[in-house]
């Protein structure tokens, strides 16, 4: 699952309240929605929150009030706020009553063999990234410079029988980030895909970004 504490404002960025969402994904790990709850403060009770999800991703000014958390941090501030103990995750997941759905294309099919084996996806985020950002997530990502002014950095590995390239691209000018992932596929479980697509989901994340979906383009 993914915490993030929300913030009455910008400029005081104290919790008023815990935002829980977890990604739903398709069996090719690419995202069909997102399921989420919040609780505020105010409230004090846990509400079903796709529009919140929604919002956090599209308005830069309720993003900026939005600080990506892990579940100790969310457990601290949900503590302090009053809330008491934070539920275990399973019960989270009762609380989300309506999903956020996430728009899905079919990949492209194409021809030979060998690329049917190749799969691209694409994880999108929105916001902005600081220098310190920026190098934290270079260094969880190992990424090497390229040269290319449109790509902050590449990598490549292999794991479980397959091989995988990535690379951390700018989209616009402060709109948005993703990591453009290649996988060539092997004789091994795809749960090594899902796990590599996984990470770099969590290490940008980390750093502040909002992910948005998981896109398969081939």
């Amino acid at each position: 699952m993914d915490y993030y504490l929300i913030s009455t404002s910008a400029h005081d960025r104290s919790p008023a309240g815990v935002l829980v969402e977890e990604f739903v994904l398709c069996e090719d790990f690419t995202a069909a929605g997102i399921d989420s709850a919040e609780w505020g403060s105010e409230t004090g009770e846990w509400l079903a929150a796709p529009e919140v999800s929604r919002l956090i991703r599209a308005d830069g000014a309720l993003r900026s009030r939005v600080t990506p958390a892990g579940r100790s941090e969310a457990r601290d501030a949900y503590a302090r706020l009053g809330g008491g103990e934070l539920p275990e995750e399973e019960e989270l997941r009762g609380h989300f009553r309506r999903r956020q759905p996430l728009p899905a294309a079919p990949p492209l099919r194409l021809g030979s063999s060998d690329a049917a084996r190749a799969r691209r996806y694409r994880i999108l985020f929105a916001g902005e990234l600081g220098a310190d950002g920026l190098a934290a997530a270079q260094a969880a990502l190992r990424l090497e410079p390229t040269g290319d002014p449109r790509v902050v950095g590449k990598a490549s590995g292999s794991a479980g029988g397959h091989g995988f390239t990535w690379e951390l691209r700018r989209i616009g000018a402060g709109i948005a980030w993703c990591v453009d992932v290649t996988a060539r596929l092997g004789a091994g479980s795809l749960d090594t895909l899902g796990a590599l697509l996984h990470h770099h989901r969590q290490a940008v994340r980390e750093q502040g970004l909002i992910p948005v979906t998981v896109e398969r383009f081939a």
